[in-house]
């Protein structure tokens, strides 16, 4: 796959995922201790497709710097995902609001920069 294509394909799919993470950040700070399951896990699932494109990418036929910025940021927002999934919500332990915030910052710096990168 031609990279442009594929990081417009990632960020299609960050797009959708940052939908979820919207509607799992209104839950969570309207005081549900956390989302339902099969949101959480969906939210995951799309997101780790669009970051297995950039990771690809990155390893076959290079991402620009801006690109390989972005994809840092997301493995970072990514590793924030897991320690809320198995650090809280399996544990049906309240997520920290404040942890929800820096993974929602996190994942957003790398959108932009993944969209700077794919139409410059």
């Amino acid at each position: 796959m031609e990279p442009m294509l594929s990081m417009r394909t990632a960020l299609v799919l960050l797009a959708l995922t940052a939908l979820g993470g919207l509607l799992m950040a209104g839950i969570r700070f309207a005081g549900k201790p956390h989302p339902p399951t099969w949101l959480a896990m969906g939210h995951g699932f799309i997101a780790g497709a669009a970051v297995t494109l950039l990771v690809y990418d990155y390893f076959i036929v290079g991402l620009p710097g801006m690109a390989q910025l972005g994809l840092l940021l997301f493995l970072l927002a990514a590793a924030g995902g897991i320690a809320m999934n198995l650090g809280y919500h399996w544990k049906r332990l309240a997520l920290p609001k404040w942890l929800v915030v820096v993974h929602a910052l996190i994942a957003v710096a790398g959108f932009v920069l993944l969209l700077i990168a794919a139409w410059p």
